[in-house]
């Protein structure tokens, strides 16, 4: 039987007839993968606590006409549980799965970047070492940095003009000068912008180092970068715990 190996993240799980369930994936090498996982749901399967959201694993799945079927696993990082235990790495793992989810559109086409940036994202969830929604954020600016999106956070995003702006624009891809501002832009104060920059850069001395109200103008920048660009709302953002850590 044709099978392949791959690394893969799970990115969500939907029941299948009584006892299966459809795995979505997202593979270090095959991009977004959608397969079935035979037996899961019974609790003497031996792959269903491994193939949760969240779980980074080692998987071998053979070809199938439409779905891929799921053949052997082995754990690689065993996220699902301590993200799942905790309601602030939940929500801002949640909306990095669902992003995923949408930034890698089409399926089997590879997205190597996404899928490493990913992982980093969750590893760092599971370990704590930043705030979550820090992580969340710094996220999702890469992510959509990956994807051909990338803001500005000094140049004006449309002249180019050398900053530092004052101005934001989701629709124009950051700051803006105030020759390109257009109407209904925000204002964020400059420690929100610079902390912006240090969440797409990976500056985390500094991001840890950032004040509370900062974050969440941030955060709230960020959202609405995302919504943009996806042209929806994710639907876990609402829900992301924004509370101080």
């Amino acid at each position: 039987m044709p099978t392949y190996r791959d690394e893969a993240i799970v990115l969500r799980t939907q029941k299948l007839g009584e006892a299966d369930r459809i795995i979505t994936l997202l593979t270090r090498e095959h991009g977004k993968v959608r397969a079935v996982g035979k037996g899961v749901r019974r609790t003497s399967s031996r792959f269903g606590a491994r193939l949760e959201p969240f779980m980074v694993i080692d998987v071998q799945l053979h070809i199938g006409r439409t779905l891929d079927t799921v053949t052997q696993i082995e754990t690689i990082g065993p996220y699902a549980r301590v993200i799942s235990e905790d309601y602030a790495l939940y929500t801002a793992g949640a909306a990095m799965l669902e992003a995923a989810d949408r930034l890698v559109a089409d399926e089997k086409e590879p997205a190597v970047q996404q899928y490493w940036l990913l992982a980093g994202g969750l590893r760092a969830l599971a370990e704590r070492a930043h705030a979550p929604c820090l992580v969340l954020d710094s996220y999702l600016l890469r992510a959509f940095a990956v994807a051909g999106w990338a803001p500005s956070f000094d140049d004006c995003a449309r002249c180019g003009e050398p900053g530092p702006h004052h101005s934001f624009s989701a629709p124009t891809g950051g700051a803006v000068c105030l020759r390109c501002r257009p109407p209904g832009s925000a204002s964020p104060s400059p420690e929100t912008f610079a902390l912006l920059a240090a969440l797409l850069t990976g500056d985390w001395p500094m991001a840890d180092a950032s004040d509370e109200r900062h974050r969440r103008e941030a955060s709230g920048l960020v959202a609405a970068y995302t919504q943009f660009h996806l042209e929806r709302t994710l639907r876990a953002l609402k829900h992301v715990d924004r509370a101080p850590v």
